[in-house]
């Protein structure tokens, strides 16, 4: 499954999902599966959002775009972000409302298990989206993924705690319930902000993927001297690597190029979406006047 078809089915099961969810929360007049429901119309936004973002990743390198366009899925996670804080400001409204004037719930059973069948769906979704996202390094996907597994805990969360209410007729504890959603999405939608401004910002690797690229590099440099000036850094899809090698005074350029050639397969074969980039000194240069 690629990462179009994979957002394709994300757009369709959130709006069946906020269906589902829409319809226990008007069944049950519940605060708290308001706030549920409220957050799964933020998912369908922010999946049409993913699904479009991945589309104009795709395309490939042009004039104005020479290193492509894969930065456009973080926009995607950026604005899933903005969208949850949001909804929190939403819920914090209706739940303050109902903390001050605290009503009975109806027909719990009935939207109880509506919101349960929904929850069901977000979690198999949830799963394929984290899946498929990590496997194809996307992180429009994978932030979507994510934030409906936290939709998913969200929701368990909401069905206890408003069960709770029902047997023991606390009726405030239906927008206290609403509050702690408010709180979890906010958490979640710092994150993903946090992520994707890392990405916009060419925050390098985490230091362990760095350490694992630098290792290809060394292992396939036979022939050169030393690798310095190592950096990294991820757009979307792509991981870009950039290093400076050091190489014999006398070898020829040729050689030199034979070495870039195998390190360049050995990176972009074990980092899939790796673009390498080597700058090639001769021995003795870094160690004194300044290159260009």
């Amino acid at each position: 499954m690629n990462a179009r078809w994979a957002a394709s089915m994300s757009v369709g099961a959130g709006i069946v999902v906020l269906a589902l969810k829409w319809v226990a929360y008007r069944i049950t007049g519940s605060v708290a599966l308001y706030s549920d429901a409220l957050e799964s119309i933020i998912n369908v936004v922010a999946a049409a959002v993913a699904l479009l973002a991945i589309r104009i990743s795709a395309r490939p390198p042009d004039a104005d775009h020479p290193y492509g366009h894969t930065k456009a899925e973080y926009f995607s996670a950026v604005l899933e972000g903005t969208l949850i804080a949001l909804a929190a400001i939403a819920i914090v409204h209706a739940a303050w409302v109902r903390l001050l004037a605290p009503t009975p719930l109806a027909r719990l059973d009935v939207g109880l298990a509506v919101s349960v069948g929904a929850s069901l769906i977000n979690a198999l979704v949830a799963a394929m989206l984290v899946r498929v996202g990590k496997r194809v390094r996307s992180p429009a996907l994978r932030a979507d993924g994510l934030h409906l597994w936290t939709d998913v805990a969200t929701s368990a969360g909401v069905f206890v705690g408003t069960a709770l209410a029902g047997l023991t007729k606390l009726w405030i504890i239906d927008p206290l319930l609403a509050m702690l959603v408010a709180a979890n999405i906010v958490r979640v939608g710092v994150g993903l902000v946090r992520d994707s401004v890392g990405g916009l910002m060419d925050e390098a690797v985490p230091a362990a993927e760095a350490d694992r690229i630098r290792g290809l590099v060394v292992t396939s440099m036979a022939g050169a001297l030393e690798v310095h000036a190592f950096k990294t850094r991820r757009a979307g899809t792509s991981t870009f690597v950039e290093f400076h090698l050091i190489v014999p005074g006398s070898m020829s350029v040729k050689a030199a190029h034979e070495i870039c050639d195998r390190i360049e397969d050995t990176v972009e074969t074990g980092v899939p979406g790796a673009h390498v980039t080597i700058h090639v000194e001769p021995e003795g240069k870094s160690l004194g006047a300044p290159h260009e």
